[in-house]
């Protein structure tokens, strides 16, 4: 058996599917520690996994929220470039602290989030590291648009020379990253990063996202990258309170925009006015980004939460309404809920256009959202059976796998522990 360290973002769409992988290990006999700032600490412990803190210098308590608050009111370019200001500090201070707080722990082997650098502390240790991807996975197969992009994939001359020139695009975006990852690396004698897959594992890439959400290309999936399924578990979900007697049996419409990305008061009010008058009640969950109470009088009479049970809603509902993060997304599918997609930044476009690509979702635009071009797609997706028969392909597709016991049999073939 093993001794697992895990570096994961702070954020619920990265936090949730580590701690399930977590408990998949433990459950063959394993151990998992979870190194991470103070905001993380109860969370990770209320998943039943131990936890390590680190950065306590750069991240006190109430840290993270502030964080939060902030990228919830960014879309576009402007929230993904603040979210590579906060990798590049998180990195910092993981090249920083991790290298004592792993030899405390005195782990085997690491297991690093893609969105962030650990995988430098497991190489400047001696130790054995595996890249685990909870957005869609880096690639830097022209095949494939950078996982920021809304582009379909495309397998043409021209599709395939303008992913290579996103893909280096990406990495001149992400180079004050990279130049802080060389200068420890410098420091510790290893050869610097000149790719951007030269931050992903030797040994294996692994993504919790179906290998029937990504987009279909011609030849062989790149070596290195194996594909599972959501890394979900109901039974690990905190009990949430939610005024089931208030559903009234009409068509419902669950609308989330995730945990990072939620402050748009403008966006939760489109969605109301767009199925104002529809036969259908609308269920917002805001993420714990707005006190419903500030969003006053809402068209339509919707029911708000901060936070809503969103697995047990979703086994109710006729359309979702997101953002198009993978965990809502995955999790929508998995129950053959078809969707439409609003994607406001970061990986969000890169999963809408693959939910597109397999006919599963619409996407509207954030810059052209309105209320009349959101309710022709929600009336599209609630009337046109091929988006619920998409949706249904792929809930099938996911049932086949399980994805963190697929994971976890992988982890243990990679490093030789089966």
């Amino acid at each position: 058996m093993a001794r697992f360290g895990a570096f994961c973002f702070p954020g619920a769409g990265h936090l949730n599917p580590m701690t399930v992988l977590a408990r998949s290990l433990e459950l063959r006999g394993h151990e998992v520690v979870v190194f991470g700032i103070a905001d993380i600490e109860a969370d990770v412990r209320a998943a039943g996994i131990p936890f390590q803190q680190i950065g306590a210098e750069d991240y006190p308590s109430g840290t993270l929220r502030m964080l939060d608050e902030r990228l919830a009111q960014l879309r576009g370019v402007a929230a993904f470039r603040f979210t590579l200001e906060r990798v590049r500090n998180s990195t910092r201070m993981i090249l920083r602290d991790g290298p004592d707080a792993v030899r405390t722990a005195n782990v085997d082997a690491l297991l690093v989030d893609e969105a962030e650098f650990a995988g430098n502390v497991a190489e400047y240790l001696g130790l054995p590291w595996i890249s685990l991807a909870l957005i869609p996975p880096l690639l830097s197969d022209d095949r494939f648009p950078p996982f920021w992009l809304g582009w379909a994939a495309g397998q043409d001359r021209l599709s395939r020379l303008r992913n290579r020139f996103a893909i280096h695009l990406l990495l001149w975006v992400a180079a004050p990253i990279f130049r802080e990852v060389n200068r420890q690396r410098s420091a510790w004698g290893l050869k610097p990063y000149t790719r951007p897959e030269d931050g992903l594992s030797p040994l294996a890439q692994i993504t919790q996202m179906p290998e029937a959400l990504d987009f279909e290309v011609r030849g062989k999936r790149p070596a290195g990258l194996h594909y599972t399924g959501p890394f979900l578990r109901a039974r690990q979900r905190p009990t949430v309170e939610f005024p089931w007697e208030r559903l009234d049996g009409r068509p419902l419409v669950y609308a989330s925009l995730g945990t990072l990305q939620n402050g748009s008061e403008a966006v939760f009010r489109i969605i109301t006015q767009a199925c104002a008058g529809l036969n259908v009640q609308v269920v917002i969950s805001l993420g714990g980004g707005l006190d419903p109470a500030r969003l006053g009088t809402l068209a339509g009479d919707p029911l708000v939460v901060r936070f809503a049970p969103q697995l047990e809603l979703l086994k109710r509902a006729a359309l979702v309404i997101t953002h198009a993060g993978l965990n809502t997304v995955l999790e929508s599918l998995s129950e053959g809920v078809p969707l439409v997609a609003v994607p406001l930044g970061n990986d969000q476009p890169g999963v809408a256009a693959r939910l597109k690509a397999r006919g599963a979702c619409v996407v509207v635009s954030r810059h052209r959202l309105n209320p009349a071009r959101l309710r022709r797609a929600v009336l599209l997706v609630l009337h046109e059976t091929r988006y619920r028969e998409a949706a249904e392909v792929l809930q099938r597709a996911i049932q086949q796998i399980d994805g963190p016991g697929r994971a976890a049999d992988l982890i243990e073939q990679v490093l030789k522990l089966r």
